[in-house]
């Protein structure tokens, strides 16, 4: 594989573990490590993280093969799968950690970002107003090795179950032709 064809982007959509079981089934991505980014503390744990005061939020780190995907599907998949309308919240998962935003690398990125929330809002796709921060990417600190891949080691956990599982399920009724082999 040619690294001048990878590309990586930064997405907060929830808790991490829901948004690295759904990247990882698209096909074209290379790599999704969840972690933390947009807060001030450095190295922070999850246990800080959780905390509300570091001001990360849980995320996830893709790396994908522009030539079998592109930004346009990236986002595409990121606001089917997450609620990009409520604030500092998924579900029950709530605080600022759980928010939704994009941490873009370059203009290409942030005008992608811009570009897709722009129509989805001229398209009325959802009724309240989205809150997905679009914000310059500064750095990624990669969670601990147990929340990395959790979903596929622990998918018969409650939480999995309840709230994972559906969203799985959603990416692969919606974005069939697009999974992975």
């Amino acid at each position: 594989m040619n690294n001048a064809n990878l590309d990586t982007i930064t997405l907060a959509g929830g808790c991490y573990w829901c948004i690295e079981a759904i990247y990882q089934r698209l096909d074209g991505v290379v790599s999704v490590e969840s972690g933390f980014s947009g807060g001030t503390m450095k190295n922070p744990s999850y246990r800080d993280v959780c905390t509300g005061e570091t001001g990360h939020a849980e995320v996830v780190q893709i790396t994908y093969d522009k030539t079998k995907t592109n930004l346009d599907e990236i986002f595409k998949v990121f606001f089917t799968v997450h609620d990009p309308t409520t604030l500092n919240r998924q579900g029950a998962d709530e605080g600022t950690q759980y928010r939704s935003a994009i941490f873009y690398r370059n203009e290409e990125q942030k005008k992608a970002a811009q570009d897709i929330i722009k129509a989805l809002t001229d398209a009325k796709v959802y009724s309240d107003p989205i809150v997905t921060e679009v914000t310059p990417f500064s750095v990624f600190y990669k969670a601990e090795d147990y929340h990395q891949d959790y979903y596929n080691q622990h998918g018969s956990q409650p939480y999995c179950q309840i709230v994972i599982r559906p969203k799985v399920e959603k990416f692969e009724k919606i974005f069939k032709d697009r999974m992975k082999k």
